[in-house]
């Protein structure tokens, strides 16, 4: 049975609610229109019709299967636009969404990587939270993201996940720089620089939920969207702060310490719609975890001071660990 003809021509009388105007619509006579449905009907094993009443009614089977059908016809012809246009040469434009906190290096290689790879795709970046990916995501807005998790997942189709461990960024003066590592206990009694909840939601109660469990109740929660703010403000004494490493480390005024048992792990994962995704969409999220466990390292270890007199805790980058799921 072409399952794809006898859909098109249920939509059409679910839609009308009328066999005479469906026929007339699509061009055929009403005989074979009822013989479609009635075959449909019978391969489905349900009715999907009310047929006992002068007006053609759809039945609690025929509704369910309208939406069905939709969205099966809808991606059928996404399929065959892709195909189209892979044959001729492109696919399109995709929309990604990327962090407001990536790096510009990190962004130049992931462009570059996605014209070499994907080559016909015209990848289209735009600076998003969190938070606002997933709305345009949902509506369509995007085709693909990196999005920090935790995140509501039940509408996305996850790709490779990027993890970072983060340690926390002190005032150069504070007793705390001693430490070869410093646990979140240590940090009773400070003020907390963090980003803005808005951005990253999920992220930020996490964060603030390991703070606690482990004993670090902040006195007060300061917010920073860039990190250059960010290490502006524990510079000033307004508060500790989580980070990556290598912008902490270009600041002479502060310092920055693993924390003990690693407790906090930035994790970005690419992600794409579930309802048709964009055909390029799983290979740009590939091809993203490849660029940012390569090209953005974070400082895991320090066990005393290097030969040059570095401070501890300061000298072993190491790059994010990657995982796909």
């Amino acid at each position: 049975m072409d399952l794809l003809r006898h859909l098109r021509i249920f939509v059409v009388v679910a839609e009308e609610l009328h066999f005479g105007r469906a026929a007339e619509l699509l061009g055929m006579a009403q005989p074979p229109l009822s013989r479609s449905i009635r075959r449909l009907e019978d391969d489905l094993g349900a009715e999907l019709f009310d047929r006992t009443h002068r007006q053609v009614r759809l039945t609690p089977s025929g509704a369910v299967l309208l939406d069905e059908a939709r969205d099966l016809l809808a991606r059928e012809e996404r399929t065959r636009a892709l195909v189209r246009r892979a044959r001729d040469g492109g696919l399109g434009t995709l929309r990604a969404g990327v962090p407001p906190d990536t790096p510009a290096a990190a962004l130049g290689a992931l462009l570059t990587e996605c014209a070499e790879r994907i080559p016909g795709v015209r990848v289209d970046l735009q600076e998003v939270t969190t938070d606002e990916q997933l709305r345009l995501l949902a509506s369509g807005g995007l085709d693909a993201g990196l999005v920090h998790r935790p995140v509501d997942a039940t509408e996305l189709l996850l790709g490779p996940e990027v993890r970072v461990e983060l340690g926390v960024v002190l005032p150069r003066a504070s007793p705390l720089t001693r430490l070869p590592e410093v646990g979140l206990a240590d940090l009773a009694g400070q003020d907390l620089v963090l980003f803005p909840r808005a951005l990253a939601p999920g992220w930020y109660d996490r964060t603030l939920d390991i703070c606690r469990a482990a004993g670090f109740v902040p006195g007060r929660v300061r917010h920073a969207r860039n990190p250059e703010f960010l290490i502006g403000l524990v510079t000033a004494g307004c508060g500790v702060a989580f980070d990556q490493g290598p912008v902490a480390r270009k600041e002479p005024r502060v310092a920055w310490r693993p924390l003990a048992g690693r407790p906090l792990a930035q994790r970005i994962c690419a992600v794409r719609p579930r309802r048709s995704p964009h055909a390029a969409a799983r290979a740009f999220g590939e091809i993203a975890a490849g660029v940012l466990s390569r090209d953005m390292t974070t400082v895991l270890h320090g066990e005393g001071s290097s030969a040059g007199g570095e401070p501890p805790g300061e000298q072993e980058p190491r790059p994010w660990s990657v995982v796909f799921g």
